[in-house]
């Protein structure tokens, strides 16, 4: 045996062992600094007298464009709480383009210091104060007004703009987030849920549920059309892609056979279920799994659909 090569392949061993710990070492501490962020905004004031405050403190103890945007949206999941009534508070309507330019920027500042004060807003507050927090630290964002689908009214409508959320720029690349839905949501009043699913979220699962007034801020290589989002079905399942839903992939059924069919690419669920109308009783189906595609069927009836995997709604329909 050369004793010289095995120590040459030794060495190179030991050398990529070393880069190996280094490069876990530095995922492990870019975890730690989120963990830590999150940490530290926790110890905030609940509200600031202005948004400068806010703005000065995240300056203060974050250095980094991701630390920052990440402080700045998991104070206002934590913060603000939705209140419908807000839109009672400021005038939202416009009576042309003249009244919104001389109104919108007084009223951007309003809504903006409202929301940091009081604690409380809608989508725009929420929408707005990130941006507002993003133009102080000097961070490429704008606000994205679209659509949002989450009932089964929203199956087969036309496009609405009737919610608002942050497109980001973190190191030159763009990011979703929706602060007001990492908030929490709003079912007779608001119920309080933080969470960070909503902060730089796959724009392939964001697409579920939101669709943008122009197309290229979906931030998918081949953006749905606003149609093609309007017969979509409901996509429950957050790990869930449109794409993979092969058939039915229209949220508006009327089949002639006595069944509904579906298939699917995912990874098999324990059970799969469904329920019309709401009812508590989900009946139980069985299905095939080969090659990463289940396929299954349901009895097809008329009414409200919904198919449960592992008792978790995955997908609702209207049948015809």
């Amino acid at each position: 045996m050369n004793v010289n090569a095995t120590r040459q392949r030794m060495r190179l061993r030991d050398v990529s062992v070393f880069f190996m710990l280094v490069l876990l070492n530095v995922i492990s501490l870019q975890s730690q600094d989120m963990t830590r962020v999150d940490a530290m905004v926790q110890f905030y004031p609940n509200t600031f007298e202005s948004v400068a405050e806010l703005s000065n403190r995240i300056s203060r103890d974050f250095s980094t464009e991701e630390e920052k945007v990440r402080a700045m949206y998991g104070w206002i999941i934590h913060n603000v709480r939705y209140d419908p009534d807000e839109y009672k508070v400021f005038n939202y309507k416009f009576k042309d383009f003249r009244d919104r330019n001389a109104k919108e920027e007084i009223m951007r500042n309003k809504i903006i210091e409202r929301t940091v004060q009081k604690g409380i807003g809608v989508c725009e507050g929420y929408a707005m104060l990130f941006e507002k927090l993003c133009e102080m630290q000097g961070i490429r964002n704008y606000l994205v007004r679209g659509d949002a689908k989450t009932n089964f009214k929203d199956i087969g409508r036309e496009f609405q703009k009737l919610h608002m959320w942050n497109v980001v720029y973190i190191d030159d690349l763009p990011y979703l987030l929706d602060a007001t839905w990492g908030a929490g949501r709003f079912n007779q009043t608001f119920i309080k849920e933080p969470s960070y699913y909503w902060f730089q979220t796959d724009p392939k699962l964001f697409v579920n549920t939101h669709y943008p007034d122009l197309p290229e801020d979906t931030l998918l290589e081949k953006p749905l059309s606003k149609s093609d989002f309007a017969q979509m079905p409901l996509i429950i399942s957050k790990q869930l892609y449109l794409e993979n839903v092969m058939t039915p992939n229209s949220g508006l059924l009327n089949v002639p056979s006595r069944e509904i069919q579906f298939q699917l690419q995912m990874k098999a669920p324990k059970t799969i279920s469904y329920a019309y109308n709401f009812k508590k009783e989900k009946i139980e189906v069985p299905f095939t799994s080969e090659k990463g595609t289940v396929q299954f069927s349901v009895r097809n009836d008329i009414g409200k659909l919904i198919v449960y995997f592992d008792d978790a709604p995955a997908l609702a329909y209207i049948v015809e």
